[in-house]
């Protein structure tokens, strides 16, 4: 809440927005990674186990620790969207946006009448009543950033009706599905899939729409490559990657460090 101007002051100045992804159900992790320097943090709702209270909580704890909270929904359906957008996130993403017509759907499902369909019920997004219905209106749009996830064939396709959709903030790609789309999953630096991204990002470029990524944190190298593709924000790390990342470079050490042995020699 209040802090979609985070996400719009950095597309605006160029700047490189970083954020993180959050999937286990602890708040706490949210803060921390806020408090790690992320300024944006991906809840993800669609293949995280959280519920309505855990997104509500990972949201507060978030803003609370100084970063946008951008929930990714499960579906691009107003039943998934709406109880979303009363907890007062900052952005909200829906996957497997493949049409100008889906990302019309999902614009209208973030934006009150008469513009949209949005049922009026905010709870968290109006400071729980505080402010007035004319006050809360009034920069309600500004303060969702509405993101749609490209991550199939059919999207990149079609990625420049979808970018003139009017109310569409900004796109993210998604590289995992999309490279299974094309019948390489996983194959995230063939040259098929590059091609594909080149093509999403310079569209967005010619349209002047913000455009990002979300990967892991594990290849520099692929990281650097979207750095220098020149992606206007990265979600890049999670808090099981980390975890296991640290797991495993721990554990690693200690098993190839010579110890000696507490025995005593026989003389």
């Amino acid at each position: 809440m209040d802090k979609a101007h985070l996400l719009r002051d950095a597309f605006a100045s160029g700047r490189l927005l970083i954020g993180g992804h959050v999937f286990l159900n602890d708040p706490s992790i949210a803060e921390a990674m806020a408090m790690f320097g992320y300024k944006a943090l991906w809840i993800d709702g669609e293949h995280g186990t959280f519920d309505k209270e855990k997104i509500l909580a990972h949201i507060v704890a978030a803003n609370g620790a100084g970063a946008a909270a951008i929930v990714r929904v499960v579906g691009n359906d107003p039943y998934a969207i709406k109880p979303v957008l009363e907890m007062g996130p900052d952005g909200l993403i829906v996957p497997m946006v493949c049409s100008a017509e889906e990302a019309k759907r999902m614009v209208d499902a973030c934006t009150y009448p008469p513009s949209g369909s949005r049922g009026f019920g905010p709870r968290r997004a109006n400071r729980y009543g505080s402010l007035t219905a004319a006050e809360y209106l009034e920069k309600a749009d500004r303060s969702i950033v509405k993101i749609a996830q490209i991550e199939h064939i059919k999207a990149v396709e079609n990625i420049k009706d979808i970018l003139d959709v009017e109310g569409l903030d900004a796109v993210v790609i998604g590289p995992y599905d999309l490279s299974g789309s094309v019948g390489r999953l996983g194959q995230l630096t063939h040259p098929d899939l590059i091609a594909l991204y080149d093509r999403i990002v310079a569209a967005c470029k010619a349209k002047g729409k913000p455009c990002g990524v979300s990967i892991g944190p594990s290849d520099q190298d692929y990281m650097r490559a979207w750095i220098q593709r020149g992606v206007d924000f990265i979600f890049c790390g999670d808090d099981l990657a980390f975890m296991a990342m640290g797991a495993k470079q721990t554990i690693g050490f200690i098993e190839t460090c010579p110890r000696r042995s507490g025995k005593k020699e026989l003389s």
